[in-house]
């Protein structure tokens, strides 16, 4: 493939949940479709019209899902001449909240694969948005070997505090959230970016430095850009829409002020703070209405929980301090109105408000502040820059009502004030959160770590017969290979009958030399590609069984693998001793571990991630650690040799047995666990793709081979039965004892 950069740059942004398009965005609608989904649409458009530019893709989930828009179903959908949405098959075609996506996640990394297989050049940058956007784009920076950009948008750790403050439990919130999951794909995302974007101080300072990963040298703030053609102040004479008519049907005097919220129905934006403040100041319902745009509804009993739960609350308080006349909460918007909403709120000299616990972003605060409204917001995140910058209104605390209602009633009541505000915001939004600006000034960043320290070229290495191979089957060694040799000598002439087609290669934890005598002692020909010390070494074989290592690879996972400081520091935890120099390799250092002495892998990790080092560490058979470089793995190589040689992930064929296979069975591989695997792996079970034999050793990889069809038109759907894999076996020669 080739760099897209000599041409111009070629960017990947990456935003996996949510509903994403380019029209109409349904902002709302869920707790996945909110600010979030907006700013990753309008920053790939931003960025495709900056000079030096060539393409901008945006890779997202796509959706078949009957109660949604069938715009979700597009491949690509254009957003400009150089912009694109590019959706991915994911896990199951209907519509999943975020919360369930993990265990999916591998399959959309593969996916993205062979999606820069097909544009046939490698992006410069590859920037993930949220957690689980995340961890795939450490995953495919990793792969493609170019520099990782990162924006959490929210973070786990932030959410996590909030609601143990509120006191849900741990255990339900691990059970709702997958808190755990979502933490650790942070601090994965954080361990590789080359560049943290962030939209304020605030988030550097309060909500990253909870990180182990925790490295201000690497984070930037760039306050978000909005797409102010949409917005702007009333003009004299302005018509009354038909969304007014919506909403002065709820309202006695529809002519008052307007105290404007506009979220989603979720309990983290604080609506009902904003009604119970409302509802026990009667000089606040003379001064004003108040309005909650709180997302789209037919039948509130049919909406998620969490939803529902806050919708009920506002129909109760309504109904509690006898809002009705003063107060509407209209059904349905679309977003064409949520501009001629700021308008209206401004005609009326109204006030806007967020009062979400925690807001990192802000975005409804900058179209008001562009639209002429004053604010009052939440003390915490994007607000306090955006009214530092356009001092255009007053934070307040989220928790106070009656600060929150002083500070209402200060706008309301003094025009000059309230006039001052309106005037500034509409300066300080152009002034300071205008897409071309926010544009120019992330390329100026992202040019600042394009450098060749980050970038591995894939060049084939010397000559090798993979370039004729259609597909490649990967197996693992001990308790695979190794185990019963009669079924194995059956599988040596199985792959050796199928001709140049065929390409075979072994993925193990042994050392090269190693492997080399374990093949050697059993008469094994020399296979096309042997991935050993866990992945940190790939080596070809050439005329006369010669092996070449592919240099191109071990530069690859050098990145941020500082060897020597890693050695220095594990060595001195106690429970960990090094193995002999036999075990020890360039980029692995291995370590036998006395579980009742050794501190737990996650401790272990906070303390590389303090200290800044970088390094993935493989625990097996609970007696075993190796270290690795983050971008080395069993099931990293194998997506290297991939796109090295052109093999779609759909006709590569892994075997695994141990815990430590688990990354190469994961995602799009045609993966199958021999019986007599580890118990380490039995939660893989039920996973798409990963076939569990019933027989152990090669008979296993025989029975899995069968099953995939593996040599004649690969089968994903159809499984054959027992009686089927016992006849193909029985051509060879050799019966399979039931």
């Amino acid at each position: 493939m080739k760099r897209q950069g000599e041409q111009g740059l070629y960017l990947v942004l990456i935003s996996v949940h949510g509903l994403i398009r380019g029209h109409a965005m349904e902002l709302g609608r869920d707790a996945d479709t909110g600010g979030q989904s907006l700013y990753v649409v309008e920053l790939a458009k931003a960025l495709a019209e900056q000079p030096g530019v060539k393409r901008v893709d945006l890779l997202t989930r796509r959706v078949f899902d009957s109660k949604l828009s069938t715009d979700y179903t597009r491949h690509i959908e254009p957003l400009s001449e150089r912009a694109n949405i590019v959706r991915l098959d994911c896990g199951p075609r209907r519509y999943l909240r975020k919360e369930v996506l993990w265990p999916h996640l591998d399959g959309f990394i593969d996916q993205a694969l062979q999606h820069i297989r097909d544009v046939g050049h490698v992006p410069d940058v590859v920037h993930g948005h949220y957690a689980d956007a995340g961890y795939v784009s450490a995953r495919l920076a990793g792969l493609l070997g170019v520099p990782m950009v990162f924006t959490g948008h929210s973070l786990g750790r932030d959410k996590l505090k909030q609601l143990l403050h509120k006191g849900v439990s741990e255990e339900a919130i691990q059970k709702q959230y997958h808190i755990c999951q979502r933490i650790e794909a942070e601090e994965i995302s954080l361990g590789t970016a080359a560049l943290v974007v962030t939209s304020t101080e605030q988030e550097v300072e309060e909500q990253y430095e909870r990180y182990d990963n925790y490295h201000p040298r690497r984070m930037f703030v760039i306050p978000p850009g909005v797409d102010l053609s949409r917005f702007h102040p009333p003009k004299r004479g302005m018509f009354k829409p038909t969304i007014y008519q919506q909403l002065a049907r709820f309202l006695h005097k529809p002519a008052l002020p307007i105290i404007l919220a506009l979220s989603r129905a979720d309990e983290r934006k604080n609506i009902i703070s904003l009604i119970k403040a409302y509802g026990e100041s009667g000089e606040l319902q003379n001064k004003a209405n108040l309005v909650i745009v709180a997302g789209n509804r037919d039948d509130i009993s049919e909406m998620p929980k969490g939803q529902r739960e806050v919708l009920n609350q506002i129909l109760l308080l309504v109904d509690k301090y006898d809002l009705y006349g003063k107060v509407a909460y209209p059904k349905h918007h679309q977003s064409d109105d949520v501009p001629i909403l700021y308008r209206l709120a401004a005609k009326s000299r109204g006030v806007f408000v967020n009062p979400a616990l925690v807001e990192p972003f802000g975005l409804t605060l900058i179209e008001a502040a562009a639209s002429g409204i004053p604010i009052v917001a939440t003390n915490d995140g994007g607000p306090k820059d955006i009214v530092r910058y356009c001092n255009n209104g007053f934070l307040f605390d989220p928790l106070d009502t009656v600060e929150l209602t002083e500070k209402l009633l200060r706008l309301l009541n003094e025009r000059k004030l309230w006039r001052r505000c309106s005037q500034n915001g509409i300066k300080g939004a152009h002034r300071h959160f205008s897409w071309p600006g926010h544009a120019a000034t992330y390329l100026s960043q992202v040019a600042r770590i394009l450098d060749t320290k980050h970038k591995t070229h894939v060049q084939p290495t010397g000559k090798s017969r993979l370039p004729t191979v259609d597909r490649l089957a990967f197996s693992a060694i001990d308790n695979a290979l190794l185990g019963d040799d009669k079924s194995l000598a059956l599988l040596m002439a199985y792959i050796k009958k199928q001709g140049r087609h065929t390409g075979f290669g072994i993925a193990t934890g042994r050392s090269i030399e190693s492997a080399q005598r374990f093949l050697k002692k059993r008469n094994i020909p020399c296979p096309d590609i042997l991935i050993t010390s866990v992945g940190t070494e790939i080596h070809y074989a050439h005329h006369k069984d010669r092996l070449v290592e592919d240099i191109s690879w071990k530069h690859h996972i050098d990145y941020r693998w500082e060897r020597d400081d890693l050695q220095d520091l594990i060595s001195r935890l106690p429970g960990l001793k090094l193995l002999p120099a036999t075990e020890q390799r360039d980029h692995k250092i291995s370590y036998a571990v006395d579980p009742n002495l050794a501190p737990t892998i996650a401790k272990i990790k906070t303390v590389l991630r303090h200290r800044d080092l970088h390094a993935k560490l493989i625990f097996s058979e609970e007696k075993n650690l190796d270290v690795l470089p983050i971008r080395a793995s069993k099931g990293l190589a194998i997506r290297y040799l991939s796109m090295k040689w052109g093999i779609p992930l759909e006709r590569i064929f892994v075997v695994g047995d141990s815990g430590n296979d688990e990354e190469m069975l994961l995602g799009d591989t045609l993966a199958v666990v021999v019986a007599n695997h580890s118990g380490e792996l039995d939660r893989l079970k039920n996973k798409s793709r990963i076939y569990f034999a019933k027989r152990s050793y090669a008979e296993g990889i025989l029975e899995g081979l069968e099953y995939y069809r593996f040599f004649d038109e690969i089968s994903l759907d159809e499984q054959p039965t027992d009686a089927d894999i016992e006849e193909a076996y029985l051509e060879e020669g050799y019966m399979i004892g039931l």
